[in-house]
């Protein structure tokens, strides 16, 4: 049993390839119930709806299939904007999506990457 117990560990730890993608929540209560289309290579996979908060920013995190070649095109879409980025299997398998306004009014989305996982508090 306990061989088959580190096998499945083993297994899972690398057979299951998956960028981890982190959606932080905004705490500008303009951004609140903002609708955000994730796209993978041009092909919808999830959408995101942010929730606003008055303090500390929470995350929601979401996890995307990798293929052999290990680069995609993540997309995030918001209203008739399309923000695109290149990413890269294993050198950038985490992922930290912000949403923020500008100070002309405008919305961005940025994006940091990064090969190890996040502290998020």
């Amino acid at each position: 049993m306990k061989k088959l117990l580190i096998l499945l560990i083993v297994l899972c730890t690398f057979g299951c390839k998956k960028y981890v993608v982190s959606f932080e929540q905004p705490t500008n209560i303009k951004l609140d119930n903002l609708k955000l289309e994730i796209l993978l290579d041009k092909k919808k996979v999830q959408e995101i709806s942010l929730k606003a908060t008055k303090g500390m920013p929470g995350y929601e995190i979401a996890e995307l299939p990798v293929s052999d070649a290990g680069k995609h095109l993540l997309q995030v879409k918001v209203n008739d904007t399309t923000f695109s980025y290149d990413i890269k299997y294993p050198e950038e398998r985490y992922i930290l999506v912000t949403a923020y306004l500008k100070a002309n009014g405008k919305l961005h989305i940025g994006i940091l990457k990064q090969q190890y996982n996040f502290r998020l508090r």
